[in-house]
């Protein structure tokens, strides 16, 4: 039998069968949504082509702006609780808020940028969205 690498995903299932969560959870650890075993990320946003172990593509997916999106709201969300509730009663000099927030905000956003793209990726993948390439 001659597979054709357009039908590999086909082969495999359907995306659409597994379980939301589990593909979340796959996708936020950076494992590949269909198997759980290969990367999802080549290095800190790189998406693999396909999977390692499974073969599953994912080179047609583009999470685009959808990454940047979720990290800005989480970022938000947890400063915004920290600062109300850490600004109104601390004695602190202007100098130390002007470099502790800002450098907890870059960190934060350094570390949820490539869970949300994983995420986004492999929530894509579960919808069957045909992607950008493959138009």
């Amino acid at each position: 039998m001659d597979i054709q690498p357009d039908t590999i995903s086909k082969t495999h299932g359907d995306p659409a069968a597994q379980d939301f969560w589990l593909v979340l959870l796959r996708g936020m650890i950076g494992r590949c949504p269909h198997c759980g075993k290969g990367r999802l990320l080549q290095r800190y946003l790189k998406p693999v082509a396909q999977c390692s172990v499974c073969g599953e593509p994912y080179g047609h997916i583009r999470a685009d702006d959808g990454p940047a999106w979720l990290t800005i709201v989480i970022v938000g969300h947890i400063l915004g609780v920290i600062l109300l509730v850490a600004v109104p009663g601390s004695s602190w000099p202007l100098w130390v808020s002007m470099v502790v927030w800002p450098l907890l905000a870059l960190c934060l956003a350094l570390l949820i940028l490539p869970r949300a793209k994983g995420i986004f990726i492999g929530l894509i993948w579960r919808s069957g969205s045909i992607g950008s390439e493959k138009m």
